[in-house]
């Protein structure tokens, strides 16, 4: 764990601030996240209405460098520096609807990035508690979560893969890379009626895993849809 992790028991919460105004996008940019909505979100399987709007509203290419703006809305996850990448916005949406998300929900991402998944699940639950290893990554998620105004994004450097336990417990848990065997760690962490997504497997071949907690403490787990992801880096 590192120190801002380890202090971050110490914070006073301040009172949840949801932006009164959609989020903004820029001229140009606007129909390709609505082509973004219709033709791989819709089309496919993304059927939550709160995650389709969310999704039509948070300006993934304000997450990007500006080289990579006219990319921002395509079928594909891009480069955001340290070889990690902003995931596939069906990715996105696919483990964000999967979740189940309410404003009660009370959100552990690990391995944040660039910001951009923080900022889909502030607009649907009530606290998102974001965690990224990479320190230049962390800057650059900060900057952005702080551009949007967000204020109930809680943001940490730190391994992940340890959860955070002066946070916990939590209701719903996201993580952007893949571990190899089942992360017990995080589980515990996880309120009962709790879920976790997160990739499992190998390099060559990896799932997305939704997990529950039962109100008794039973874990449960099926696998929904082959990805590729980045490894799970840490303890």
């Amino acid at each position: 764990m590192s120190a801002k992790i380890s202090q971050a028991k110490e914070l006073e919460l301040p009172p949840l601030a949801y932006p009164s105004q959609p989020f903004p996008g820029e001229g140009e940019l606007v129909k390709p996240r609505e082509r973004m909505v219709e033709t791989q979100l819709k089309a496919r399987d993304i059927v939550d209405k709160a995650v389709l709007e969310v999704m039509a509203r948070t300006p993934r290419h304000l997450f990007l460098d500006e080289a990579m703006a006219n990319w921002a809305y395509a079928d594909n996850p891009l480069p955001i520096g340290n070889g990690q990448t902003i995931s596939q916005p069906y990715i996105v949406a696919f483990m964000t609807q999967a979740l189940e998300l309410t404003k009660k929900d009370r959100v552990l991402e690990i391995g944040s990035g660039c910001g951009y998944h923080s900022a889909i699940l502030a607009s649907l639950a009530a606290q998102v508690f974001a965690i990224e290893l990479l320190p230049e990554l962390f800057e650059k998620g900060r900057a952005n979560i702080r551009k949007l105004g967000l204020k109930n994004v809680f943001q940490a450097l730190g391994d992940g893969s340890r959860g955070w336990p002066e946070m916990a417990p939590f209701t719903a848990m996201v993580a952007a890379a893949y571990g190899t065997r089942t992360p017990r760690r995080l589980l515990e962490q996880l309120s009962p009626g709790g879920r976790l997504i997160m990739p499992l497997g190998q390099p060559d071949s990896q799932s997305l895993v939704l997990f529950r907690k039962t109100a008794t403490g039973t874990i449960t787990s099926r696998n929904i849809l082959p990805c590729r992801f980045v490894p799970l880096v840490g303890g």
